[in-house]
């Protein structure tokens, strides 16, 4: 029995969606393509790994089991790969400033791939708001900050957006909005919400309600605790795809779907000011992101 790279890279990323769309669309790639690959897993292990509901799948004890060890085989293979394209002529010396939800649900697997790739580039991660990021970068105390763009205010910033994640209604399983063939906001707003406060996510949240107003019940920094909210059962929230998994503390699972209003993404990127003069370490860095994702500049 074996598995390729390819089938255990779609069904973590069906398995962290819960989607086979949606996992799709991030792997830029067929639907069929993704559920080939499951079923190829599946026949080898004569064991399903997903089991379909209305709204996605969910893993089975079976796929459960074999999660952990297809990320962890991931992330070897991957690992191999950076230590045999380092480049030690690259080198510099940073100071960034994240944000949290940069810092928690982004960052994290590009410092490792960062480390491995230009091992003499010297990178400072220093998390903050918004705010006392804007300020530092404008007193040159920052030379970049990695944040959510789409909360950027200082006219003297430049920016270049490299993630747009979707935003969609966490609920429980079983929710009696799942049974809706079309959700509103109007809808949404007949049961108890879960307001994220981090990172001005309350801000962001409100902004686009127009008229109406979530029925907000906990207000909280911890995503976590919303998450476990929202699996027991006790509110609904609408969070990006960033952060997002289908699993609470507990084990219990959550479930995601479209909200038929236009609901705008969480946008992360770079930020420096007007005018900054890219040092060698600056263009490292700025470089290996736009190659991550390709992106053209935004305009700050």
């Amino acid at each position: 029995m074996s598995f390729s790279i390819r089938q255990l890279r779609y069904f973590v990323a069906v398995a962290e969606v819960g989607q086979v769309s949606a996992a799709a669309k991030e792997l830029f790639i067929s639907q069929s393509a993704v559920t080939s690959a499951i079923q190829d897993i599946e026949k080898q292990l004569d064991q399903p790994v997903f089991v379909r509901t209305s709204r996605g799948v969910r893993l089975t004890d079976t796929g459960t089991t074999l999660l952990p060890k297809a990320r962890e085989i991931l992330r070897m293979v991957e690992e191999a790969a950076e230590v045999a394209s380092a480049d030690t002529t690259r080198h510099g010396v940073l100071r960034v400033g994240v944000s949290y939800t940069v810092m928690a649900y982004f960052l994290p697997q590009h410092i490792q791939r960062l480390t491995a790739r230009y091992p003499n580039l010297e990178v400072s991660w220093l998390e903050m708001d918004r705010v006392d990021a804007e300020r530092r970068l404008a007193d040159g105390e920052l030379d970049f900050a990695l944040l959510l763009t789409s909360n950027l205010r200082s006219p003297e910033l430049m920016h270049e957006t490299f993630v747009h994640s979707v935003r969609r209604l966490w609920m429980a399983p079983g929710h009696p909005l799942a049974d809706l063939p079309q959700i509103r906001l109007a809808d949404v707003a007949q049961h108890p919400y879960a307001l994220l406060s981090v990172d001005e996510a309350d801000r962001t949240t409100r902004s686009y309600w127009g008229s109406l107003s979530p029925k907000v019940f906990v207000k909280t920094t911890s995503i976590e605790a919303v998450r476990s909210i929202v699996a027991n059962g006790n509110g609904v929230t609408i969070l990006s795809d960033m952060v997002y998994r289908p699993w609470s503390l507990e084990g219990k699972r959550i479930e995601t779907a479209i909200v038929s209003e236009a609901v705008p993404d969480m946008q992360i990127g770079l930020a420096w000011p007007k005018g900054a003069r890219f040092t060698p370490g600056m263009t490292t860095l700025y470089d290996y992101f736009h190659g991550q994702f390709n992106t053209p500049g935004l305009p700050g």
